[in-house]
């Protein structure tokens, strides 16, 4: 979210959203590191972000995916996947030439990392060079994992604090919400959120930069600072001599707080099928937000108290089994109303919506049909050919260009 006014956004008062897509062949789906020519032809330069109204591109760590964000903080989410819509609709019309598309997911269902991978070469490259050097970015964890980001503002460490405790509590079910990653080295590995579970470990060699991906019980700057931001700079100083890493930048929680931009950002999203999908999801989290937020009046401390190893052990199941893990925390569920032990943690998502009278169809297709990771499952059919997995991408990829639903019945 950019710098856009002066005196600090305060709590809901704007947004900021960003995708990430692959851009792939459009025959045969495999990856092409083409961003900065797309980039160069929209632009003029790869040097800079192509700021095309409400939306700006830009690129990323690899040569293959490229961002669509919302240009500056916007003060709704309605009506954003249209705009996210004419975007992808002008990049693909640019993709053409090369005979290439963007493709949807947070991961590439066959791509070779260790073959394919092209590090950006261009502007800020000395950064990605770097963190290359130390954690040899050419896995499924760095160069095959796409997502979406939601930025939330606060205007001060009172509405930190109430915005930090939220957030940390939600983290654990947002994958039984987004997971669109199945599909990994052209099988099914056990995990719905493959991209998470190479995401929560592809930082281990310096354990700080994500602990444990769940965020420290840190509510206010300073504590930040004390618990987070300095033992970063600790273990990243034998890597980094000249000091070129910023704080803000390597904090790879599931949850990040930019005190550079004020805003806490949820990085923890599998982008969907579509924009209208996700703009859908982002709805519901700001949804359940605000709701714990609403009861902070009597709950702030408690929320507050929750250690992010409990929160972790969570995450860590609902990366593997989605919208089907069952939640058996009695304490978690009461944070939310809930008084059934144990529930699904798509009931947790059901009882959200319908308490917070979130009325929105594509929310209601998920709860009801399951995440994209579902629905992609039920698309192959436990068929893994190339044949089969083409099949349904291709069909993901037209569900981008036309901003709707993945069903797999319609295969």
């Amino acid at each position: 979210m950019k710098h856009a006014e002066l005196k600090p956004l305060a709590l809901f008062e704007a947004f900021g959203v960003e995708m990430e897509y692959m851009i792939v062949d459009i025959d045969s789906l495999k990856i092409l590191p083409i961003a900065d020519k797309l980039l160069m032809e929209l632009s003029g330069s790869v040097l800079e972000d192509f700021d095309n109204g409400s939306i700006s591109w830009s690129n990323e760590l690899v040569l293959h995916v490229i961002e669509l964000k919302t240009n500056g903080p916007t003060r709704s989410l309605s009506g954003l996947s249209e705009y996210f819509k004419q975007n992808v609709s002008l990049a693909n019309q640019h993709l053409k030439k090369y005979n290439a598309m963007l493709l949807p997911t947070g991961a590439h269902p066959f791509m070779n990392p260790l073959m394919e991978t092209v590090i950006w070469p261009h502007e800020y490259n000395e950064v990605y060079e770097l963190y290359n050097r130390i954690f040899d970015c050419k896995g499924h964890g760095w160069s095959n994992l796409q997502s979406t980001h939601i930025n939330l503002p606060f205007s001060n460490d009172l509405e930190f604090e109430k915005l930090h405790a939220a957030v940390r509590l939600l983290l654990p079910i947002i994958p039984a919400l987004s997971a669109s990653t199945p599909i990994i080295d052209s099988s099914f590995q056990r995990f719905k959120d493959h991209r998470l579970e190479y995401y929560r470990k592809n930082q281990s060699r310096i354990p700080s930069i994500a602990g444990k991906i769940i965020p420290e019980r840190a509510f206010d700057q300073k504590a930040y600072e004390k618990l987070i931001f300095e033992p970063i700079r600790k273990e990243i100083a034998p890597y980094d001599s000249d000091e070129i890493l910023d704080k803000h930048f390597l904090n790879s929680r599931g949850a990040i707080a930019r005190f550079d931009r004020m805003a806490v950002e949820i990085r923890i999203i599998d982008i969907q099928e579509s924009p209208k999908m996700d703009i859908a999801i982002l709805k519901l989290i700001d949804a359940a937000i605000k709701y714990l937020i609403s009861k902070q009046d009597k709950q702030l401390e408690e929320q507050k108290s929750w250690d992010e190893s409990i929160l972790y052990e969570m995450f860590k199941e609902t990366i593997q089994t989605a919208e089907d893990t069952l939640i058996s925390n009695e304490s978690y569920l009461n944070l939310f109303g809930l008084n059934s032990v144990p529930i699904q943690a798509k009931d947790i998502w059901k009882h959200i919506a319908k308490t917070t009278k979130l009325d929105n169809s594509e929310i209601n297709f998920i709860l009801e049909r399951g995440t994209l990771s579902t629905r992609i499952l039920e698309a192959m059919d436990k068929n893994y050919s190339k044949s089969q997995i083409l099949l349904v991408y291709k069909k993901l990829a037209k569900c981008l260009e036309e901003n709707i639903a993945f069903d797999p019945l319609l295969i």
